[in-house]
């Protein structure tokens, strides 16, 4: 219909340790989308898995709403209403395109990114692998040294190793790396899970705090330096954003650091030499078609001070982005604001989606 708004699912909160931060991002964004070009239809994600169709975009809590499952193969009417119990009605709601905001597990690694292509909704961010390749702090390692891009000296421990001989598993870390040593989970972000190690007992402690979180975890060499960032956005032809550098004021870039206030510090530029910067957006770059992003991701690298050694440290597929995450802050920096930002994201999402479209999912030989 000519003039109708587009309407736009807002999917946050998530079975995440990053689900609080998910909700930020989410209030960012909606206080973003133009209401006379977007209708907004904020859908949550209990802790517990739960779907939630939230009353309106000015309650928005996972804990407040209808209940609703989702159902594959039907995109134009995707959610049911499992309220009241054993009632269940089709919801008059269609979703134009979909707006991931979770961060961390079950949201950022591919799964729900699987569920929307299964749905065959537009949506926001990378694809199936790249979403997953991002979220897996192992997986993606590998990609980028195929790619050629240097990263930091690391060995991947299970559970199931670490079980069965701990003290085995030290020594080799200790004849591997020296302190300090970091050891992160594989499967999350915003430094949950993370530790930084000064010695045998902390590197113990640290190594079963990254066990609560997951199956596999990387340990990697602590390095003497500074962490620099850029934003990725675009789909096949993309464009970096400037470089920004992150100052913690804490001994190093913890949970805190980044999310309580006064705790860290955003420098946009990053206070660098213009040839260093641009080897960062390249390598940037080629780390987002690495593990083949689309839409949107964060790079995030380390640059050692003694040798000037830059080494790529991460990707985040959905980054932090409330109007202060650093995401679109470098965009900002770069000359595109946050509601732009968040347009150019929507129109790109439609972009892959149309081409997508046009594949051929059914065999049709052509040599008749």
């Amino acid at each position: 219909m000519a003039g109708a708004r587009m309407r736009v699912g807002i999917l946050f909160g998530g079975r995440s340790g990053e689900h609080e931060v998910s909700l930020a991002s989410a209030r960012s964004v909606l206080a973003a989308l133009d209401p006379s070009r977007y209708e907004v239809l904020p859908i949550g994600i209990t802790p517990q898995g739960e779907w939630v169709l939230v009353k309106g975009p000015d309650q928005l809590s996972v804990e407040n709403g209808t209940r609703v499952g989702v159902v594959p193969g039907s995109s134009a009417r995707p959610l049911v209403s499992t309220e009241p119990e054993g009632a269940a009605r089709w919801l008059q709601e269609s979703i134009d395109v979909a707006f991931p905001v979770l961060h961390g597990t079950y949201g950022e690694d591919g799964t729900v990114q699987g569920l929307l292509e299964l749905l065959g909704v537009p949506y926001v961010g990378c694809g199936v692998m790249a979403s997953a390749l991002g979220m897996d702090k192992v997986a993606m390692r590998a990609a980028f040294q195929h790619a050629g891009l240097p990263v930091v000296v690391y060995r991947v421990l299970t559970a199931r190793s670490w079980r069965e001989d701990p003290a085995a598993v030290l020594s080799l870390l200790e004849q591997t790396f020296v302190y300090p040593i970091f050891v992160k989970p594989s499967n999350l972000g915003s430094s949950v899970g993370v530790s930084r190690a000064t010695h045998r007992v902390s590197l113990d402690q640290a190594i079963a705090e990254a066990f609560r979180y997951d199956r596999k975890i990387l340990v990697e060499q602590g390095l003497d330096c500074r962490e620099v960032e850029c934003g990725i956005l675009g789909n096949d032809a993309p464009e970096a954003s400037v470089v920004g550098e992150i100052v913690p004021k804490r001994l190093w870039y913890d949970y805190r650091a980044k999310y309580e206030p006064g705790m860290s510090e955003v420098r946009i530029p990053a206070p660098l030499p213009p040839p260093l910067a641009r080897e960062v957006q390249a390598q940037a770059i080629k780390a987002y078609q690495a593990i083949d992003c689309a839409g949107m991701a964060r790079v995030d690298f380390f640059l050692e001070r003694d040798s000037a050694q830059l080494y790529v440290n991460e990707i985040n597929t959905i980054p932090g982005f409330t109007a202060t995450s650093v995401y679109p802050k470098l965009w900002g920096a770069s000359g595109l604001s946050y509601p732009d930002l968040v347009d150019r994201l929507i129109q790109l999402a439609l972009e892959r989606h149309a081409e997508r479209s046009r594949w051929v999912t059914i065999y049709q030989p052509t040599d008749r």
